[in-house]
């Protein structure tokens, strides 16, 4: 630096004086980095199962808090990509490809069936996956600790059942329900491998039969919970999946019509007039797949960060449901649940 001033300084004495004085001084300022090159702008997708509401539900609002807190706000560094298959699983393929046309700088994924999706459509481009039950056995990793590859993220609940639990916490809650109707997606991979490892032997010690009906699609929802009562279901058992989940208050409202109990995966359900819910916290686990979209974003690899499980499942029981059936909660249920009206 030295040696330049000592050039600009002996050229402008002996030629243009003033001029050449000048453009030692501007070459010799400090440059700010921000004028030079512009703030990079992040571009995500994401992917889901049914028809989003132009409104955000909770866990969504939560997710883009959270990155908000971390420096990613939409509209100035952040560009979210959002694609939906309005409850039509058979359209998540060509959308997953869609998402991945656009080049993103990673894919967030909620549910088995559009992780899967993304994860068949690239194997570059980061995933982070919210609310898979089990991964592993969704085949979308092989270990949970390092799942190698492109994906990661949290998962919905602790492998090691779940379900059964949740057919448990229903037959305290009406005992005297012997039948109970078990709607399931066979298009969820959760459905197909969990309900036939977990269900017969609950069923089978609690003394009670399972009457199960599918519905892949939302239009399906509500014949499915008919078919049940007709072939004399006391009772339902309404599995988590997201043509299920949302809006939380479909399903709670369809099953009202039928007066029966029914237990849920999600606290929303409860809160819109189910009798019961057994899940995860679902904006905290929304509230961690952000951290691991900035954690990506500032260059880990997917394939190095562990697949994070719930750290506590909650149980909510509607008090006001539950007397509007005639049912009494017992006691070694009210100290574990959160109950509300």
């Amino acid at each position: 630096m030295a040696f330049l001033q000592g050039v600009i300084r002996t050229v402008a004495m002996k030629s243009r004086g003033f001029t050449l004085l000048a453009v030692g001084a501007i070459l010799l300022m400090p440059v700010d980095a921000s004028t030079q090159t512009a703030a990079r702008v992040y571009r995500i997708g994401v992917l889901y199962t049914s028809k989003q509401p132009i409104t955000r539900p909770p866990n969504e609002v939560a997710f883009f808090e959270e990155l908000r807190n971390r420096g990613y706000v939409e509209g100035q560094n952040l560009v979210v990509e959002s694609r939906d298959a309005a409850g039509l699983a058979d359209r998540l393929p060509s959308l997953a490809k869609e998402l991945v046309a656009l080049r993103p700088d990673l894919i967030v994924t909620s549910g088995p069936q559009p992780s899967r999706a993304v994860k068949d459509a690239t194997s570059t481009i980061p995933i982070v996956i919210v609310a898979v039950a089990d991964p592993v056995q969704a085949g979308l990793v092989t270990n949970l600790a390092r799942p190698g590859g492109n994906l990661t993220g949290v998962s919905s609940v602790v492998p090691g059942g779940i379900m059964a639990k949740s057919l448990d916490l229903l037959h305290q809650v009406a005992p005297k329900a012997k039948r109970i109707g078990m709607l399931v997606n066979p298009t969820n991979a959760m459905h197909r491998i969990l309900v036939p490892q977990e269900i017969p032997d609950a069923a089978r010690q609690l003394g009670v039969q399972i009457i199960t009906v599918e519905a892949p699609t939302a239009d399906e929802i509500e014949p499915a919970i008919k078919a049940a009562v007709t072939q004399g279901a006391e009772a339902l058992f309404i599995h988590g999946d997201p043509v299920f989940n949302n809006p939380p208050e479909r399903m709670p409202h369809i099953v009202a019509r039928t007066g029966l109990p029914a237990i849920y995966f999600l606290r929303t359900q409860a809160q819109a007039g189910g009798l019961m819910s057994f899940g995860p916290d679902f904006l905290a686990l929304s509230r961690r797949a952000a951290g691991y979209v900035d954690r990506i974003l500032k260059g880990e690899k997917p394939g190095d960060m562990a697949i994070e499980q719930p750290t506590k499942i909650d149980l909510v029981i509607n008090h006001k449901t539950a007397k509007a059936l005639g049912l009494t909660i017992p006691q070694s249920l009210r100290v574990q649940a959160e109950l509300i009206d």
